[in-house]
């Protein structure tokens, strides 16, 4: 039987997709990725 995602979920999924896509361009462009950590920016290199 099939459960329905709730909107929240929905929501969660979504952004764990984009966050995937854009990790995977940075990579194949060779851009650094910027990120949030610990209160400063920081840039990942794409690897």
């Amino acid at each position: 039987m099939k459960t329905r995602m709730t909107l929240q979920d929905k929501a969660e999924a979504a952004m764990k997709k984009a966050v995937r896509q854009v990790v995977e361009r940075h990579k194949k462009s060779g851009r650094p990725l910027a990120v949030w950590e610990n209160g400063k920016v920081k840039k990942i290199l794409a690897k």
